[in-house]
């Protein structure tokens, strides 16, 4: 990959599809050439997903696994500049569901045919240890869910605890593989204890989601290619990839949004260079554009998280602004999201959507 006198990148299209046949055979790209496939438009770029929806369909199939989210807190003790939940901001009513009432969500989504359930919050104490791991096996007890966990740095300790309660899954995504960006963008906190948390999660034997977001102030395709890399350093069983989107009342407010170009780049570039790893289409993806979770299946996804909180809950946990469904009940979700996916030509899976690496 050469570059113009405007530091971007070119290449003829001869060397691009050569390149992207490469990816898709599973060879191991560099930086730089990482960095041309994200800067792709037009024919390459459609090649480009052409080329990871391949990938997808032989690594893991035409099933789309369905993983309910619910968000039971909005209490966060971090103060991140683009997050709409940040302890900074007065504007958002806090809230906290009670032990039972999660397990009722939980049971909720396996009525409605999901083989997961992924426990979120901020990075508080909403629970404190013990009684999230009682949460755990609880569900674990009365249903057949994976449970993914995603409350963030925690200690070892406490994500041993987790694990030995039941939990299958922790979801913790780096956000950005910038050291100096991290650092800005995450007051008090360095990239290095957040990678160190997922090699704790992995030493513990639980599957490991990470991811980022496209589009932060600061970032670059090389800071994106960079990514992807420590995904596939960390060998992580699921990679969340969404766009930046900024939030009101944050030290971002005014900056400009990741777009859909971009994101759907990156989920293609994931798949490629991670080839049998579970790829949400994210609902982050999905708020910026009508199709946009539509737009990812087609190029590399093939997870959905369908949200699962309860209604009364699930308007106060706003990461970012004009999220979609957040009206909805449960209920109302699960047949929208099912014709989502038929339409697409694909299918619900069935069962709890482990990494193929834990099941082979």
């Amino acid at each position: 990959a050469g570059r113009d006198p405007r530091g971007e990148y070119v290449m003829i299209r001869s060397e691009v599809l050569s390149l992207i046949d490469r990816a898709e055979g599973g060879a191991d790209l560099t930086r730089d050439e990482l960095a041309c496939l994200l800067s792709l438009e037009g024919e390459e770029q459609q090649a480009l997903f052409a080329a990871a929806d391949r990938v997808r369909a032989r690594t893991m199939g035409d099933g789309v696994h369905l993983r309910g989210l619910i968000e039971f807190s909005n209490i966060c003790r971090m103060d991140c500049h683009y997050c709409g939940i940040r302890r900074s901001n007065r504007h958002v009513r806090r809230y906290r569901m009670a032990p039972e009432e999660i397990v009722a969500a939980a049971r909720g989504a396996h009525r409605l045919g999901y083989g997961s359930v992924v426990l979120q919050s901020g990075e508080g104490d909403a629970l404190d240890p013990e009684e999230l791991a009682g949460v755990v096996r609880a569900i674990k007890a009365t249903t057949p869910l994976a449970v993914t966990l995603s409350v963030g740095e925690r200690t070892r300790e406490e994500y041993a605890l987790w694990k030995a309660a039941g939990a299958d899954r922790f979801l913790l995504r780096h956000e950005t593989a910038d050291p100096e960006l991290f650092a800005r963008l995450r007051p008090g906190r360095r990239l290095e204890q957040r990678v160190q948390c997922l090699l704790w999660l992995r030493e513990l034997g639980y599957q490991v989601g990470s991811g980022f977001m496209v589009g932060l102030p600061g970032q670059t395709v090389e800071t994106i290619a960079d990514d992807i890399l420590l995904l596939k350093k960390l060998n992580v069983e699921m990679a969340g990839i969404g766009p930046f989107i900024p939030a009101p009342h944050t030290p971002l407010e005014d900056a400009a949004a990741g777009t859909v170009d971009q994101t759907l780049n990156a989920v293609a570039c994931v798949r490629l260079t991670i080839q049998d790893a579970h790829v949400p289409a994210t609902t982050a993806l999905g708020s910026i554009h009508p199709r946009g979770r539509q737009l990812a299946l087609a190029c590399g996804a093939n997870v959905i998280m369908p949200n699962v909180t309860p209604g009364k809950y699930r308007i106060h946990y706003q990461l970012y602004p004009n999220k979609i469904c957040l009206r909805e009940e449960p209920e109302q979700c699960a047949p929208c999201v099912a014709a989502l996916i038929l339409g697409e030509g694909r299918f619900v899976a069935t069962g709890p959507g482990h990494s193929p690496r834990w099941t082979a």
